[in-house]
């Protein structure tokens, strides 16, 4: 089982809250569903997602994934790809 865990540096986290939101759909389609969202303050948001199709969650992390984090208010970005063990 793929998990990803993933840091994000934001500028605020109400303005991230809601532009995450309402990125669930986009992507969901492209492989990730979200198990758990934690605010470590206002300005760093961590997440862990379910990984269905690796492929795709890499691609979409890779391009898509910036309209998000402009709208998000997001400067930083940290993923990791991990296996059960």
């Amino acid at each position: 089982m793929t998990q990803l865990i993933a840091h994000y540096t934001v500028a605020g986290y109400a303005a991230f809250k809601a532009a995450f939101d309402a990125d669930a759909e986009d992507r969901g389609n492209n492989g990730l569903s979200l198990l758990q969202l934690w605010r470590e303050n206002d300005q760093s948001a961590w997440a862990l997602f379910q990984v269905g199709d690796a492929a795709a969650a890499r691609a979409y992390l890779d391009g898509a994934a910036g309209v998000f984090n402009s709208q998000a208010g997001v400067s930083a970005t940290a993923f990791h790809f991990v296996e059960t063990a």
